[in-house]
């Protein structure tokens, strides 16, 4: 099985991770750290390929790619 690609985002206003996926149908999960979020996607991957009838695998590998926008001040002179 090829990787899947999984996108994670912070979500300022409710303050957690939420990662979807093109390659995992009906991927949605959010948590309050990357570590967390992480935990939760080995256990949701696996659950939902089963559920849509993926052919049947030991190992489900993964990419996780998180994106975390933020700013930075500068002091002023």
């Amino acid at each position: 099985m090829k990787s899947l690609f999984v996108r994670a985002e912070w979500d300022d206003e409710a303050k957690v991770w939420v990662a979807t996926s093109d390659d995992v149908p009906g991927l949605v999960a959010e948590a309050d750290t990357e570590e967390a979020l992480l935990a939760k996607l080995h256990v949701l991957i696996p659950e939902l390929l089963d559920a849509n009838g993926y052919p049947d695998g030991g190992e489900v590998p993964f990419e996780l790619f998180s994106r975390r926008f933020d700013v930075a001040h500068r002091k002023v002179a």
